[in-house]
């Protein structure tokens, strides 16, 4: 009879001893996790906190007894497993030793704590990765006498504690030590995020980095210090600077990892170390498109990862390829999306790419409610290979960063978005999809119709006095163009920039031109190009997008005049 172990009860363990057990009825399974709990969601754990989630049992999928009366899995909790033989395929626990024919390793990672003076002193912070840490955070952090709460970190998962502290009535600040939050995403949409948290009263401080708690002599932590010299009070700290893969055990054996200590396996889940599985957080999966080792610790990857080894580990030829970096996070009424690289990805990488952005709504203007998607989709210019993208929006995110996802693994062309059969209702999609709108726009840049400029190229350009050489028009309507326009901005109208046509070529200059979202833009660009002005530049999103990123705005009194 085949003796399989799984060690570890998180995600991955219980996921493979399922997936085994389905494949096999006479094998021996035997789990071991070191603590009270297996397979809990740690991605619920921020909205447990405000309340979304009701309750502490809503966060435990599966229990114990489950996993032992539906599918035999003999489960040892609060055994850990404190020595790997694999020469003799043996394991050592706490409490005695286990042989085994096959051992999928499932140990996850731990939380990383900073060497903050004073924290193994101080009692009143948390991590925030396991259900002990939930239980701290709920009985110390959540209490009526903890009204100031400060999260160090500004991942997904301390964006998503901010947010939801913040929901159960906290006074939040939320620090990281990068130079904007979310640093899977661009700056520009980091940014956008970081507006929101900022207007929802939560106090974001960037390129910080915390040196000292400072606390009373009782251990509690009464405000925090700062590298450059801010004191932040607060009542509860909550650490989420990363984490660090459990592989010592496999390393001691001589297994192959990546530098951050991921144990590196194949597209079976097997590590180096025959006979031996690995899946979950402690592993590093290959990335789709790079063909690299890369570290990829989401909940979707671990239980694909857990099944595939559970499967392979009863002589199944299951296959998972890899990854390539889909991500979303919801950041109070918004949400913010992403797969594959981004534009720093291939500049580090030295990948040629160009990048195409829109604003469009996420439904027809007639349907009540309609709300802006901004999409920007970097892609080869060469190949027209989709290389990654980044959506910001409130409403149909989560659809169309799928879609992305789907046609970067499809290996499908940018210029094949304007081809895709997508569905179309009024409360779903305006008859023409933003994927679709990006495809078109796409084409035009291709076709050398039109040529964007990013906002984030437009505030460099400001550094270098671009003025000289270059008339930045606003296209809106003067009433528009009366509330606030970029710096330097001269306002002609779309509808009457026919007219107007003579004396902007007489200044002799290149053009910058920008609208609302960026479709005036793009006509106020054919109206120019078409009488003879051969450099014109459309500002990505136009002002909607300007606005967003950056706090540079001028009132039109202050603007230039011709």
């Amino acid at each position: 009879m085949k003796k399989i172990i799984v060690i570890g009860g998180l995600s991955a363990g219980p996921s493979a001893a399922a997936k085994a057990r389905r494949e096999n009825e006479q094998a021996e399974i035997i789990l071991f996790e070191k603590g009270a709990n297996i397979s809990y969601a740690t991605c619920g754990m921020p909205y447990a906190f405000s309340g979304i989630i009701e309750t502490r049992e809503r966060l435990m999928v599966v229990k114990p007894e489950l996993l032992k009366n539906r599918f035999n899995v003999d489960v040892h909790l609060n055994e850990e497993i404190i020595k790997i033989d694999s020469n003799i395929k043996k394991v050592y626990s706490n409490k005695g030793s286990y042989d085994y024919d096959v051992l999928i390793f499932a140990t996850g990672a731990r939380s990383i704590v900073p060497p903050i003076e004073n924290i193994k002193l101080a009692s009143n912070w948390s991590t925030c990765r396991s259900m002990k840490d939930f239980d701290k955070i709920t009985n110390e952090g959540l209490i009526g006498s903890s009204k100031n709460i400060t999260i160090i970190g500004a991942g997904l998962i301390g964006v998503e504690v901010a947010e939801n502290l913040k929901h159960a009535g906290k006074n939040v600040t939320l620090i990281e030590g990068a130079s904007h939050i979310l640093n899977m995403w661009q700056k520009k949409f980091a940014n956008f995020g970081e507006n929101i948290l900022n207007n929802e009263g939560i106090s974001v401080l960037t390129n910080t980095l915390v040196s000292k708690f400072n606390i009373n002599e009782e251990g509690k932590i009464l405000s925090l210090q700062t590298k450059d010299g801010k004191t932040v009070p607060t009542d509860f700290v909550i650490l989420s600077t990363g984490i660090k893969p459990n592989t010592d055990l496999l390393l001691a054996e001589g297994a192959e990892a990546i530098d951050n200590g991921a144990l590196k396996v194949n597209d079976a889940m097997e590590t180096s170390i025959p006979d031996v599985f690995a899946a979950g957080d402690n592993v590093s999966i290959k990335n789709l498109q790079s063909k690299d080792y890369d570290y990829f610790p989401l909940g979707t990857h671990s239980n694909k990862g857990g099944r595939t080894a559970g499967a392979n580990a009863m002589g199944r030829d299951v296959k998972f390829g890899g990854a390539y970096k889909t991500a979303i996070i919801k950041v109070f009424d918004y949400t913010l999306a992403r797969t594959g690289m981004n534009a720093t990805t291939l500049a580090q990488k030295e990948i040629p790419y160009k990048t195409v952005l829109s604003v469009v709504g996420s439904t027809p203007g007639y349907y009540p409610g309609q709300k802006d998607l901004v999409s920007e989709i970097y892609f080869c210019p060469k190949t027209k290979e989709i290389f990654g993208a980044e959506l910001f929006g409130e409403v149909g995110v989560d659809k169309r960063i799928d879609v992305l996802s789907t046609a970067i693994y499809a290996n499908l062309k940018i210029t094949d978005l304007a081809q895709l059969d997508l569905a179309y209702a009024p409360p779903f999609s305006p008859a023409k999809d933003p994927i679709v709108v990006t495809g078109y726009i796409t084409e035009n840049i291709l076709n050398n119709r039109s040529d964007q400029i990013s906002v984030e190229a437009l505030e460099t350009w400001f550094e270098n006095d671009f003025n000289k050489d270059y008339l930045l028009i606003d296209a809106r309507t003067e009433e528009e163009y009366k509330k606030g326009t970029i710096p330097g901005a001269v306002n002609y109208p779309l509808d009457s920039l026919r007219d107007n046509v003579e004396s902007i070529k007489s200044l002799n200059k290149d053009i910058i031109v920008f609208c609302q979202k960026g479709l005036r833009g793009y006509l106020a660009e054919l109206i120019l190009r078409n009488n003879d002005i051969a450099k014109v530049l459309n500002v990505a999103g136009g002002f909607k997008v300007w606005q967003m990123y950056s706090d540079q705005i001028e009132m039109p009194e202050t603007a230039i005049e011709i």
